[in-house]
């Protein structure tokens, strides 16, 4: 297995974007809580990422809406249901942890769908950020509140921002 990263420029500051065998594993904030070690990440390369660099600048300019990457995020069986779950939440809209719980069979699975979500290792292209408490409020975000609710406003659909207004 060949591991290499590289950082990519958002509006949120710089992304780091892992790699394991050319496909995209891991992409991460800046003082990311679950990070990857310096370790860890492979050795540094600018050219294999051009296509992940490409469709976050187009989602970031508010021209894409879905991701098309070929993914390798590594986690359990149960993170993995989950992080699907996640790739289904439509672009603009939200779901609670127990939303996705009852998705899952058992909305006793909150807690644990809140744990997997938490540590989703593709930030933005696995929008956790859709994820929000059941009363709507934004919880925990491993790249910081701040970041979560500028990811939410810039999917929020043009009709629901302008209605805010009145």
């Amino acid at each position: 297995m060949t591991r290499t990263h590289t950082i990519i420029a958002s509006p949120l500051g710089d992304l780091l974007a892992v790699a394991e065998d050319g496909v995209l594993s891991g992409l991460y904030f800046e003082r990311h809580l679950r990070g990857p070690k310096p370790e860890d990440r492979g050795t540094y390369q600018e050219t294999g990422f051009e296509e992940v660099r490409r469709q976050l600048g187009e989602y970031f300019a508010g021209e894409r809406t879905r991701f098309d990457l070929p993914l390798a995020p590594a986690g359990d069986e149960f993170q993995q249901r989950v992080w699907k779950l996640l790739m289904e939440i439509p672009f603009g809209e939200t779901r609670s942890y127990g939303d996705l719980a009852r998705r899952l069979g058992n909305v006793s699975l909150a807690q644990a769908v809140g744990a997997a979500n938490a540590r989703n290792p593709l930030s933005v292209i696995v929008p956790c950020h859709r994820v929000v408490g059941a009363d709507g409020g934004l919880t925990g975000y491993a790249g910081g509140l701040q970041r979560k609710r500028f990811l939410l406003d810039l999917e929020e659909p043009a009709e629901r921002k302008a209605a805010r207004l009145f």
